[in-house]
């Protein structure tokens, strides 16, 4: 599937960014919860794990050319994703707050194990990461390992609700 690009400019842009670091999250992030308010939650599950399995392709891309730190933004976004998609599905709800995602992480390690602990705790360093700009390459790569394992079981465990299936 190509990948379509959309272009936002000027104050528009300045405004999306903003609005989106006002809440500790990536513009894709943002943009995927404003855009997936109006939907049932399984629907909203698909949406969620979409843009997490794409937002680990683009942190790939970035990590290829070198970008630490915006590898490791997508990083984040895409483990924060993974939760809320798994929300969503399991339990039918939103989270909206960073606290929110810590506090279901717990019931994800609680049903799936305490690989997804670590996940969490490197996406966690990767949010460090892209603000403090303190990680190294190896850091990143690291980190990409057990995030991705996250977003593909939570996308698997998604399935045939339409995940990666266009």
């Amino acid at each position: 599937m190509a990948q379509e690009v959309i272009v936002v400019r000027g104050r528009l842009a300045r405004r999306v960014r903003e609005e989106a670091e006002k809440l500790g999250v990536t513009v894709d992030e943002y943009l995927v919860e404003l855009l997936s308010q109006g939907l049932d939650p399984e629907s909203r599950a698909v949406e969620y794990a979409e843009a997490a399995l794409q937002l680990l392709d683009e942190a790939r891309e970035e990590l290829d050319k070198g970008n630490v730190r915006q590898a490791s933004e997508k990083l984040w976004g895409a483990a924060a994703l993974a939760v809320k998609a798994y929300a969503s599905w399991r339990d039918g709800k939103r989270l909206t707050s960073h606290g929110e995602l810590w506090e279901y992480k717990r019931k994800m390690v609680n049903e799936l194990g305490e690989w997804v602990g670590d996940a969490w705790a490197r996406a966690t360093e990767m949010h460090v990461c892209f603000y403090e700009g303190w990680c190294a390459r190896d850091d990143v790569e690291e980190a990409y390992k057990r995030i991705e394992k996250l977003v593909r079981e939570v996308a698997s465990r998604i399935g045939e609700g339409g995940v990666g299936s266009d």
